[in-house]
């Protein structure tokens, strides 16, 4: 089982997909609460260079109270990150899998709730 939802977007610079992406978050109800820029960061902390790579942490508030009132802890898991990355040819965007970083908690309702971010962050990379 993939732990990713993958979409190469052909001959696109970063900054063009970040924009396409957070409106494609935000149309599906999700909003983008934290960002990192692993590039620039490994290039401070450690002076090592690597090709473009963001981090968007990504929440839609309904879903994440409704898996937090069925497994209090499971905020440890939260947000979804959505990782973008340079790669030869274009961007790769990547979703996490909700269903796939779930398997650990047993609890069938929260699997459930899972299943259907799932389905909507399928819709956000499919619509990038």
């Amino acid at each position: 089982m993939s732990y990713t939802i993958d979409r190469l977007i052909e001959g696109a610079d970063m900054d063009s997909v970040d924009a396409r992406t957070r409106e494609a978050l935000t149309a599906n109800g999700f909003g983008v609460l934290t960002e990192i820029d692993v590039k620039a960061t490994m290039k401070k902390k450690i002076d090592k260079d690597m090709p473009g790579y963001r981090i968007l942490g990504a929440c839609n508030p309904g879903m994440a109270w409704e898996a937090i009132g069925l497994e209090p802890r499971v905020g440890a898991m939260l947000p979804c990150n959505v990782i973008l990355r340079e790669v030869d040819g274009g961007i790769e965007v990547s979703a996490i899998d909700p269903q796939a970083s779930m398997m650990g908690i047993d609890n069938a309702d929260l699997q459930a709730v899972a299943g259907q971010v799932r389905d909507m962050l399928k819709t956000v990379v499919a619509n990038i």
